[in-house]
């Protein structure tokens, strides 16, 4: 068998790891801290995300149709708002139901809503529309608008001002369209909070990462100095010796990662089955993200990670000792 360069770079970077037993099992130990930290706080930015966007799916807004709008009209519109973009769900709600709404949340009046059943009902059928993304809020509710105004007046010649203060059957089907600003402002402020922190903490433990395999690796290549300069004074080309050393960067970072992906993936669903058990969450009628589900980016990004930080914190501690 032919023992070319690319054997031996294979072969002494396995040797490296068992001949500084000590050094790479202290490297791997650490490496798995730093990455189960960092898969933890991915699986929670992967979680909170989840249950924003599950909230704002059931944010959105109320639009309030005139009494006279026909059912021809109301089905059209309903039809055309459910193709709008950003749109999740439209849900009709008539005059009676609306009267049933308030009577939920103002009870134990049943002699002064009893004043407003049948043609007393004061209450406008509307429609509820939830959206997939609260930042097309704005777009929607123009678009809305628009639509409303456009079946209203069909066959007419002037335009309709959608900037008027308060628009009849005649202008529009819409008559008022109700959303919580603050809630979707505050949704979108926290939503893009915890995306910026999660960078900066992902950024954080990278440079961490690089640094302890970089200084691992830098023992071995200290002890072994002198051979490296030998190495180069016989005309040993800076990639040949350098190459075990990458190699034994990527084999202590798959390692790393592989007993990493198995803690997480443990710890993980034992959490998440505890969370979920909360009576927070229940409320809020929101289910969390299953590790099977992330299981597959988890371990492509700690397979890329371990490698990467490998190969760069064995090219890092190698520079002082390449220089003859």
């Amino acid at each position: 068998m032919r023992y070319n360069g690319f054997t031996y770079t294979i072969g002494e970077g396995f040797r490296n790891i068992f001949k500084n037993t000590k050094s790479s099992v202290g490297s791997i130990i650490t490496m798995v801290c730093t990455m189960i930290l960092f898969g933890l706080s991915f699986a929670i930015g992967i979680n909170v995300n989840s249950i924003l966007e599950q909230v704002q799916m059931k944010q959105g807004m109320e639009v309030f149709i005139w009494d006279e709008v026909t059912v021809e009209q109301r089905d059209r519109f309903e039809n055309e708002i459910k193709s709008l973009d950003g749109v999740n769900t439209v849900t009709y709600k008539n005059k009676q139901q609306a009267l049933e709404s308030m009577k939920e949340r103002m009870p134990g009046n049943s002699d002064l809503w009893a004043g407003y059943e049948g043609e007393n009902n004061i209450f406008p059928a509307s429609f509820i529309v939830t959206l997939t993304d609260l930042e097309k809020t704005k777009d929607v509710i123009t678009e809305v608008e628009r639509i409303g105004a456009k079946i209203a007046t069909e066959g007419r010649s002037k335009e309709v001002d959608l900037e008027i203060d308060e628009t009849t059957i005649h202008d529009s089907l819409v008559k008022e369209i109700r959303n919580d600003d603050d809630v979707v402002s505050t949704l979108l402020a926290i939503a893009n909070g915890i995306k910026v922190a999660i960078g900066v903490f992902f950024a954080g433990l990278l440079v961490v990462s690089v640094a302890i395999i970089s200084n691992t690796i830098r023992l071995t290549v200290h002890a072994r100095r002198k051979e490296i300069s030998i190495m180069k004074y016989v005309g040993a080309t800076n990639s040949f010796i350098r190459g075990p050393f990458i190699v034994e960067g990527i084999i202590i970072g798959l390692i790393a990662a592989i007993i990493s992906i198995v803690i997480v993936g443990v710890v993980y669903d034992v959490v998440i089955v505890k969370v979920e058990a909360s009576h927070i969450l229940q409320q809020m009628s929101v289910t969390l993200t299953k590790f099977m589900e992330i299981a597959k980016p988890v371990s492509l990004i700690y397979c890329v990670l371990g490698m990467g930080v490998g190969i760069v914190g064995s090219m890092l501690s190698m520079n002082k000792y390449l220089e003859v």
